[in-house]
């Protein structure tokens, strides 16, 4: 894009001309009252605030200053695009730099962040980027990246927009936050209960069915093909059929431990935090297969409702209990065991409080897969927004 194609008043610049890279230096933060700490680790990817950091308590080589207003840009494996918008002052790691604008009567130091937030300037940083394990870029290649720059009473009126559509979801992660609160306070509160009795797993089950272990490439099997559960099927948010090895030989496949649907599956080995992990399948795969770690909790349904058991097996009085009997020599891998998975203690209320609760936890989980829904669609909306209002802002040519 070029100046001739810009609407009235905008122009193209390099980035150097209207930021600078500020650098200010503090050496003594706990004597001069800074007390914040803020490293590469505590900006998140796509999200312009921090919410996290040190204490200047704690010991640092840190010396590069912030300050409110100024924009956080990691140039350390870039990818990550990690960016934020300064809200206070603090410390930061000689891996971020810290850009403010020259001239705020240019360039509005509120805009900033979405240039450098934009898809066009990680490119130019990955572009610029030198390191095989570990890649930086820097502020000599950085301030000749080009961008187009509109008058600034535009850039206000742009700034407004993607600053309401960033409070926007700012509101609505408080509220997921929130809900996410609720559904575990429903786990370790109302399921886990001292008002209810405590029996073992096993009084409530029919049978465990383990799967086997069989060949098979590392690729998901198709819609004629055969496959076996990887361990990582059960996964953070429910079932991942996808998570299966493609079987060599479809002979191989053993019926009788396809998946089925309503399958309350859970993992008899995996790392440390992910052992014992359960999950629900909402439908049958007949071409899927358990695998040997993988074990399938047949229920005695008029004992125990299977959405209870799979919510409590998330509690964290059940987590505690699973780490606790989970065993391994090996440093990453543990297992636990069908026997000690009968001998987890469970609450027990009547059935039909255990269906009561099940219930109101669905419509929690649906009120959480609806707010990661809408937050998705805002930042959707959001870098389609700065893309037509800064990148696309210029004059059509027949």
């Amino acid at each position: 894009m070029t100046s001739q194609f810009l609407n009235p008043g905008w122009k193209m610049v390099k980035f150097g001309e209207v930021v600078k890279n500020a650098n200010l230096v503090e050496r003594d933060p706990g004597a001069n009252g800074v007390e914040r700490i803020v490293g590469l680790e505590h900006i998140d990817p796509e999200n312009l605030h921090i919410r996290r950091w040190n204490s200047a308590e704690d010991s640092t080589s840190f010396t590069r200053k912030f300050v409110p207003g100024q924009t956080l840009f990691g140039k350390r494996r870039a990818y990550q695009r990690k960016v934020a918008y300064a809200e206070f002052e603090g410390i930061c790691s000689g891996d971020i730099l810290t850009f403010e604008s020259k001239d705020k009567a240019v360039f509005l130091p509120e805009l900033l962040p979405f240039i450098c937030q934009s898809d066009a300037f990680f490119d130019h940083a990955l572009d610029t980027s030198a390191g095989s394990l570990s890649p930086r870029t820097n502020w000599k290649a950085l301030k000749g990246y080009e961008f187009p720059l509109p008058p600034l009473g535009e850039q206000m009126r742009i700034a407004e927009l993607l600053w309401a559509t960033d409070d926007a979801i700012e509101k609505q992660k408080i509220a997921h936050k929130k809900t996410t609160q609720l559904l575990e306070s429903i786990r370790d509160h109302e399921i886990c209960s001292k008002a209810y009795k405590w029996k073992k797993l096993g009084s409530v089950l029919k049978s465990i069915v383990a799967g086997k272990s069989v060949v098979g490439v590392n690729t998901p099997a198709g819609a004629n093909e055969f496959g076996v559960l990887k361990v990582s099927a059960v996964g953070s948010n429910g079932f991942e059929a996808n998570e299966n090895k493609r079987l060599i030989d479809s002979s191989a496949f053993l019926p009788q431990y396809r998946v089925n649907e309503g399958a309350l599956l859970i993992t008899r080995c995996n790392t440390t935090d992910l052992v014992g992990r359960a999950c629900l399948t909402h439908k049958g795969y007949s071409n899927l297969m358990l695998c040997d770690k993988t074990l399938q909790l047949v229920l005695d349904d008029s004992k125990a409702d299977k959405r209870y058991i799979f919510e409590a097996l998330r509690a964290r009085n059940l987590r505690t209990q699973i780490m606790g009997r989970a065993t391994g020599t090996g440093g990453a891998m543990k297992n636990i065991s069908q026997q000690d998975i009968r001998s987890l203690l469970v609450p027990f209320p009547p059935l039909e409080v255990q269906k009561m609760i099940a219930a109101k936890v669905v419509e929690v989980n649906k009120r959480i897969v609806e707010l990661d829904n809408q937050i998705y669609t805002l930042r959707s909306l959001a870098k389609r927004l700065s893309i037509e209002l800064i990148y696309e802002s210029r004059i059509d040519h027949a």
